[in-house]
C-alpha cells in the first residue's frame, strides 16, 4: 500500500495557492526555476531501501526539518527501465520545488537491492549522500511477507501461508525473494564498488521506531543540517504502539499500513531463520565496520 504523499513546504506560493508554472524547460545544472523563487533539483540525498525497514518513518521524519524538501512518491528512477530511458529532465520533473538552501530527497526502497543502481546514480552524482535504514534481517522478511498477504487479501487473491513460502522441503526456500532482500552484505558489495563507506549512512531501522530521535540526530549530522529535530518532534501514540510527529502544532501518524502485526510463526521455524542470516549478518557487520543488535 503507497503511504499519503508528504506535502513539500514550500510547494504552495504565498497565498496558500497551487505552485505557479515552471518559468523555464530543465536547465542544463539540473534545476527548474519558478517565479515564487523555488526550484526543483536533483536529489542531493537519496535513501535508497531497504524495502519494509523503515523508509517512510524516515523521509517523514526526515522532512520535519525545514532545510529538506522531500519527493512526494516513490519515484523508481533508476531500478524501473521504462523511468530511467526518460532521462534526467524526467527524473528533475518529480522532484519537490524547493528554496535554493533547500536539500532535495528522494526514497525509493528497491535501489538497495538493485544491482544496476549504484552505478547509474553514481554516474549522476558521484558525491550524493545515501541513506539506507535496516532492521532485524528476520523482522525485515516477516514485514515483507506481512505486507504481500494484506495487499493479496484487499485484492481478494489466494496468498501462501508463511511456512509454506519460508520453508521447502523441511529446509529454508532460497527461492523466496524477501529473503534475497534481507542478505544486507551482498547488495551492500556491490553499493561499495561505486561509493565510499562514508557516503553511505546507515540509520538502525529497530532503533528508529524504539526511540527516533538519537537516529535523526545523527541523520542530521550526517547531512551537515543544522540541529533542528528535536523531542517535541515526537510523541508515543499507545493506541498504535509506535512514535508519531508533531510539525508546527500539527500532529499525524503514519499510514495505518505501518506497525501491523506479524503472523504467528512457528518458534522451530523462527530458529532455523534465525541461523540463516547468522553468518550473511557477520559477513555485513565485518563489511561496514558496525554491528546491529539483531538476533
Amino acid at each position: 500500500m503507497q503511504s499519503p504523499p508528504i506535502p513539500s513546504r514550500p510547494v504552495a506560493d504565498g497565498d496558500g495557492g497551487p505552485p505557479l508554472p515552471p518559468t523555464s524547460s530543465p536547465a542544463d545544472n539540473g534545476t527548474t526555476s519558478h517565479p515564487n523563487g523555488t526550484l526543483q533539483q536533483l536529489p542531493h540525498i537519496l535513501i535508497v531501501g531497504v524495502r519494509k525497514g523503515g523508509t517512510r518513518a524516515l523521509i517523514e521524519m526526515l522532512s520535519l526539518h525545514s532545510s529538506v524538501a522531500a519527493a512526494q512518491n516513490e519515484v523508481h528512477f533508476f531500478d524501473w527501465e521504462s523511468h530511467f530511458q526518460r532521462g534526467l529532465p524526467w527524473y528533475l520533473s518529480q522532484m519537490p520545488y524547493a528554496f535554493p538552501d533547500q536539500l532535495t530527497v528522494e526514497k525509493t526502497p528497491a535501489y538497495f537491492t538493485s544491482s544496476k543502481v549504484p552505478k547509474r546514480i553514481h554516474q549522476m552524482n558521484p558525491d550524493i549522500k545515501l541513506l539506507l535504514i535496516l532492521r532485524d534481517p528476520t523482522e525485515r522478511v516477516l514485514s515483507d511477507y506481512t505486507q504481500v498477504f494484506y495487499n493479496r487479501l484487499q485484492k481478494h487473491k489466494r496468498y501462501q501461508p508463511i511456512e509454506s513460502v519460508l520453508v521447502k522441503d523441511g529446509e529454508i526456500n532460497l527461492g523466496y525473494k524477501a529473503l534475497n532482500r534481507s542478505l544486507y552484505y551482498v547488495h551492500m558489495q556491490n553499493w561499495l564498488q561505486y561509493f565510499p563507506l562514508e557516503s553511505i549512512h546507515i540509520v538502525d531501522g529497530d532503533e528508529l521506531i524504539r526511540d527516533p530521535l538519537p537516529e535523526m540526530k545523527k541523520v542530521e549530522r550526517f547531512l551537515k543540517l543544522e540541529p533542528q529535530i528535536n523531542a517535541s518532534n515526537f510523541y508515543f501514540n499507545k493506541t498504535k504502539g509506535f512514535y508519531c510527529l508533531r510539525d508546527h502544532g500539527r500532529e499525524r501518524c503514519l499510514h495505518d499500513s505501518k506497525g501491523r502485526a506479524h503472523p504467528h510463526v512457528a518458534p522451530a521455524i523462527l530458529q532455523k531463520l534465525y541461523q540463516f542470516f547468522h553468518e550473511p549478518n557477520k559477513k555485513f557487520f565485518e563489511l561496514v565496520g558496525r554491528t546491529f543488535n539483531w538476533k
